[in-house]
């Protein structure tokens, strides 16, 4: 995590932690540079180019790490031990130096008390949610036993979603579909409908997965809101954004014009190159990138976010903006104008990462291959002004050992 200093307790410093040297990059103030990060309190206290060590009683210096708000991971699934592919919060956040994960829909009306407490009241993560419509959450994915959870009319309850979601509002963000034939059969848009009704209800936002038709992407698009948002955005074909011909279909361009918000969601199934790179070299970029890390995309091809963020780099997303992708646009998508900046009041989780050159291989979900030249790794994080340490990413290390590389 870089030299940590720790000093003698002294009644005159203002500081319980100094990130010292850093590249700060915080793209809602605007901050691309050297500067020294000061917490106190589990607050961001101070932001500056230089300031004096002898004022904290524990000094990091940072120097060479990119410093960013704390990361956010708008699509993971970690209802872990009681849904079929929930995965364990806490050692994905500290290996992609994220602070802040929000589970995608996994619990429903019917189970999200355990949601909240047996992840949510006790990971050292931040853990938020998105309730899904469908009454039990997603109780059946797996790689070879699958059961659409929206597909069911008599499990949309839109009442009981809404009184669930009423009781738990510090920690839920907004309403989850999952749209797709595997996953809402041939009643997509009713289940559409229900999530659009529950989210409008409660006045937060919908996200939507979108699977294989029915219903269309451009039938999805037309339905949704300002400020819902659209997971899977860039998935591979049937269901893709852009046409046979790599054109953006023009009800992507207008879903935008209207404030909808597209996220990557890259998970087991859902992100393509193809359709990532066309919709780029288009001058259409997501405005979210997210990882869907679960059971079946923790081991590959997503990982997490971190490398999820170095995929969509080697597409030619530049790093200010991959960062903004991950911190302001998330937060201000939940409603949480309190995270996802750094400036002095805001709450001191801070993500410390390294860009190093790298030929990785990275690889999307149908096997496709690019060779990146940069590789984002882990740091350490700052949770609540609390200094993380980060845990091995196993199958960087397992490449590295293979071709004899270094980073």
């Amino acid at each position: 995590m870089g030299t940590i200093a720790h000093r003698e307790t002294g009644a005159t410093q203002p500081y319980d932690l100094l990130l010292k040297g850093g590249r700060v990059v915080d793209p809602r103030n605007r901050v691309d540079g050297r500067r020294d990060v000061a917490i106190r309190d589990g607050l961001v206290a101070a932001v500056a180019e230089a300031l004096d060590p002898t004022d904290a009683v524990v000094v990091q210096d940072v120097s060479g790490t990119i410093v960013t708000p704390g990361m956010i991971d708008l699509h993971t699934h970690i209802y872990h031990a009681a849904t079929s592919y929930g995965v364990e919060p806490d050692p994905i956040a500290r290996r992609s130096a994220v602070t802040t994960m929000v589970d995608a829909g996994s619990a429903g009306a019917g189970n999200f008390a355990g949601f909240r407490s047996f992840v949510a009241d006790r990971s050292q993560c931040r853990a938020l949610a998105y309730i899904n419509i469908s009454y039990p959450g997603i109780f059946a994915f797996d790689r070879d036993l699958m059961f659409g959870e929206a597909s069911v009319d008599g499990l949309l309850s839109v009442d009981r979603c809404v009184a669930v979601a009423e009781e738990n509002r510090d920690i839920v963000v907004g309403v989850k579909v999952r749209l797709g034939g595997g996953t809402s059969g041939e009643i997509g848009l009713l289940a559409l409908e229900r999530a659009l009704a529950a989210a409008g209800r409660l006045g937060l936002p919908l996200m939507t997965h979108i699977g294989r038709p029915p219903p269309s992407y451009e039938e999805i698009l037309e339905r949704l809101r300002p400020g819902d948002v659209l997971t899977h955005c860039f998935r591979p074909a049937p269901n893709a954004p852009v046409d046979g011909h790599g054109a953006l279909l023009p009800a992507v361009a207008k879903a935008r014009e209207r404030g909808i918000l597209f996220d990557i969601g890259h998970g087991m199934g859902a992100f393509g190159f193809a359709s990532a790179e066309a919709a780029l070299a288009d001058g259409f970029a997501p405005d979210i990138i997210s990882s869907d890390v679960h059971m079946m995309s923790v081991d590959g091809p997503a990982f997490d976010l971190l490398h999820t963020m170095s995929k969509m780099m080697t597409c030619g997303v530049a790093l200010v903006d991959a960062v903004a992708m991950v911190t302001d646009a998330p937060a201000r998508a939940m409603g949480r104008s309190d995270l996802g900046h750094l400036a002095p009041g805001a709450v001191a989780d801070i993500s410390l990462i390294d860009k190093v050159e790298a030929n990785f291989p990275f690889v999307d979900v149908a096997g496709v291959r690019r060779e990146g030249a940069y590789l984002l790794r882990p740091r350490g994080l700052v949770r609540a002004g609390v200094p993380v340490a980060p845990d091995p990413r196993p199958w960087e290390s397992a490449y590295y050992r293979q071709t004899g590389q270094r980073t």
